[in-house]
Parts: structure tokens; sequence; C-alpha cells
């Protein structure tokens, strides 16, 4: 399947006021009974689980493809485990078996590193699969706790955020994700849909679990958000900021080099095409996890003065390097700005996307030969997908070539429009100043196409908001913090046993 996909695993939806306007259990369809086993299993009719290996194909390993690989295929890295036919850990006497890790580590790495897992390099082998275990040993707690709760999942509920997943990425055509390249997507990294759907249901069952748990205990006063009212308008006067975050802890200052050095692995994934909102929801530690790091709205001062002053410097769309800050590294992405109340803002010129006009254009061509096997396809495209996600310019374009062996840069000076193929015109339509157009096939390869004109940053001013709104934030923290309670006390009774 080209391009490079950015699913966003993880992102069933967090708990928010509106999905408390019913205490009552709405279970459309069938409903599953929520089981550790339920999650576990592999699909039916599933081939004898211990020889299903992720190591299907070779590829080039895309955490190196900007640092001097070339587009043809390169050997995997074995990740054969000692351990494969059995069992890795047990949560309250309940298994967690190698199958399953393998699963969800492929899916991790599907579509977190954008890689298969059997490219991964020997450390960063062991380091996802211990993420991955403490993460599906917090899973099994969740599940036996909504269990516990008779807790049920229809597959309705999971359909609708399957969907929400496809509506929020794109295929390489720049066209909504469909589900048949969600499934070949999974299959090439040797996950599985089903290893998605079991991820997705477990999410959502936490979600009822600590509905059912704390639902009707939390009570937002008109005093409260008349105060909540108070502070948005003692920061009207205040540039505010739209921030994502990531954050690691440093649990004692042994850690600290550890820790800066995990931080800024994440960092250099993002540089080759990670997804921010990905990667929060799989390592961070803040309670915005869950929400893929969204913070939310903060003004100028709101924050630790080092962060703050890092988003000052910011431009919208930038992510920052790893900030140390009070417990640990921040990195920060600046989503968007908003000026003070009142700022009078002036309309920006996008320059011309129709027929009619021109642009001055790059373009950078990754070729393959007529012969091109669809895992060469699928590496450009993969490649391509990287260069557009970090696309700064076409001075920065022009450089690649020195980093990807083959590819060939061309300055296409300023273009008619009307010159280009429809294709093209279409995913030109789509760019504002200073993006590309989404990757296309051609006759000699992959081609991507890049505005030279200079980023515009699309000011607007900050508008107080509503009670309505106030009071569904205020619900929205009370409820994430009662969940993160709630888990920490299930896994301090919990008895877990790592094989």
């Amino acid at each position: 399947m080209p391009g490079l996909l950015a699913l966003l695993i993880g992102a069933a939806t967090p708990l928010r006021a509106q999905d408390f306007a019913d205490a009552g259990p709405a279970v459309p369809n069938t409903p599953r009974q929520v089981t550790p086993q339920s999650v576990a299993a592999p699909p039916p009719g599933s081939p004898d689980a211990s020889r299903i290996d992720a190591s299907d194909g070779k590829s080039v390993d895309p955490l190196d493809t900007l640092d001097g690989k070339s587009l043809d295929t390169a050997p995997a890295v074995s990740t054969e485990n000692e351990n494969e036919n059995g069992i890795v850990a047990t949560v309250n006497d309940e298994p967690i078996s190698d199958f399953e890790l393998r699963q969800r580590m492929s899916l991790v790495a599907a579509t977190v590193l954008n890689t298969k897992l059997s490219e991964l390099k020997p450390d960063d082998f062991k380091r996802l699969r211990a993420q991955t275990l403490q993460q599906l040993e917090d899973e099994r707690i969740r599940l036996q706790e909504a269990q516990k709760k008779h807790i049920t999942v229809s597959p309705t509920e999971v359909d609708k955020e399957i969907g929400r997943l496809l509506a929020q990425n794109r295929g390489s055509d720049g066209k909504n994700l469909t589900i048949e390249q969600l499934r070949s997507v999974l299959t090439n990294a040797g996950s599985s849909e089903e290893a998605l759907r079991a991820q997705f249901t477990a999410q959502i069952a936490w979600q009822k679990t600590v509905q059912d748990e704390y639902g009707d205990q939390i009570n937002i006063t008109q005093t409260d958000i008349d105060a909540e009212m108070a502070r948005a308008a003692d920061g009207a006067t205040k540039p505010h900021f739209l921030v994502a975050e990531i954050f690691l802890p440093v649990d004692n200052s042994d850690q600290d080099a550890k820790v800066q050095k995990d931080a800024e692995n994440l960092e250099t994934q993002m540089k080759q095409g990670a997804q921010f909102q990905t990667l929060a929801r799989e390592f961070s530690q803040s309670p915005t996890a869950a929400q893929g790091g969204d913070l939310g709205w903060v003004h100028e001062g709101q924050l630790a003065p080092e962060l703050s002053a890092q988003l000052a410097k910011m431009k919208i769309g930038e992510v920052s390097a790893p900030v140390r800050s009070v417990g640990g590294y921040y990195i920060l992405a600046l989503r968007n700005r908003q000026e003070p109340l009142g700022t009078k803002i002036e309309p920006v010129k996008t320059g011309p996307v129709d027929a009619s006009g021109t642009l001055k254009l790059a373009r950078l061509l990754l070729p393959l030969p007529p012969s091109a096997t669809q895992p060469m396809v699928e590496n450009a495209m993969k490649i391509a997908a990287q260069v557009r996600a970090s696309y700064n310019g076409c001075e920065q374009l022009a450089q690649l070539p020195k980093e990807i062996t083959g590819a060939i840069y061309y300055d296409m000076g300023e273009m008619k429009l009307q010159d280009l193929s429809p294709d093209l015109q279409k995913g030109l339509a789509a760019t504002k100043p200073g993006e590309m157009a989404p990757p296309m096939m051609s006759d000699v390869g992959v081609e991507l196409i890049g505005r030279c004109d200079a980023r515009v940053e699309e000011r607007t001013a900050f508008t107080l908001p509503t009670r309505e709104q106030i009071q569904n934030q205020l619900f929205d923290d009370q409820i994430s913090a009662l969940g993160r309670r709630y888990l920490r006390d299930l896994k301090r009774d919990a008895d877990v046993e790592v094989r």
C-alpha cells in the first residue's frame, strides 16, 4: 500500500462531558462482553500463532532513509524471540501471550514508527517491546476492572472509532483513508485489523468503567465556572497558544541523561515523518497522552517560564527540541496561535492556486525502474511521505539528493498552473504557501512538487469562551484526573509477573 499512513492509534475518544448525558449503558447491536481473553486471542481461523512472523518482506528502514540510505531494499533485522510460543507476562493470573505482544508491537511499528517490526534496530526493538508490554499490562488491568462491572462494548462502537481514524488520515492520493487501505497497511506490517479493534475495545471499555465509577460524583458549580471565566478574562490581553505536549518524567537525577536521550529519539522520529499525536499517545507520561498530547489553549506566562519562552519563539506547525522543565523533559508542538483580544487581523494572501495563476515550484524525483516491485514502490512512497511531512521550502528540498541516494532535484521556476497535469493542479490547489502537494506516481518514479513561496501564518484574535465550554472543560479535567487515580490504585493492588 503506497503512502505513509499516519494512523492515530490510541485515538479512541477521550472522556468528555457529553459522554455522560446518558448514565445507562447505550449498547447498540450485539454487545461484546469485555474479557481479557476477548482482546488477547488471535483472529479466528488464523494459522498457527507460533509461526506467524512480522517480518514479511524487506524494505528500507524509514528510521535511516534520510541518512544516506538508497531506495533499494535492505536486509531485515531478526526479531526472533526465545519465548515466541509462550506467555510473556501474567496480570492477576491472566496471561499476555507473545503472539499478542508481537501483534501490538507490529501495530505500533507500522503506525507510529512507519516501519515493520522486522526492520527495527535491536535497541529500538527492545525498547519498543518493553514499552508495549507495559501498555498491555495496564490494558489488562483496565479490562479486568471492566469485566467486574459487566461492561460491554458493541461492534458498532468500535466501528465508530475506526471510522474516526479513517476520517482523520489520508492516503498518498490525498483522499480519506479507506478500510481496505488500513487493512493492507496492518497486514503488510505483520499486524491485523483484529489487533487494532482489540485496542479500541479496551479503550472504550475503560472509558465506560470510569464513567460507571465516577460519572455521578462530579459536580461543576456556577462558582467554579465564574472563577474559570475570570481567569480567562485575566489572560485575554496576552497571546494564546494551542499546544500539544509530550512529557517524559525524570524521577531521579540518575535518569536525566537517559530520559533526555529518549526525548531526542522521539524528536528524530518526528523529523523522519512520525506523527506527534501518535507518539504522544504511545510514549508521553502526561495526562494529555490520551488526547494525543493536546494541552489545549494556554496564554503567555501560564506555563513554566522555560516552556513559555520556547512557545514565544515558535511558528505555527513547529515542534520544539526537548526542553528540561519541572519534573522532566517536554517536547512542544505549536498547533495554532491567537493574538490578544481585540487585535485587528489583516487578511492573509495565500497566492494563486487556480489554473490561471503561476507559482514558483521545485520537484524531487525518487526514480523507480519500469520493473519496480510493490515493496520498492511502497518504500519510495514512505520516503516521499517523510519528505513531505518535514518539508521546509525549496532550499531544503535541493539538499535532499545528498541524503537520499538516487533522488533528483529540479528547479521548475515560475510555472503556469494550467500547464501542469490535472492531478498536480488538484494537489496544489489544496496547499498553502510553502507547502508540498501529496506524492504522486509517474512513469519514472515518485514525484514530489513543493511550493517555493514563504509560509504565511494565518493569525486570529482570542475570543472569550462560553460558560458551556468552560463547564465541559472543567468536567473533562476532573474525570481525567479521577481516571488516572483509579488506574493507579488498580495497578498498586495488581499481581503482575513478567516472564
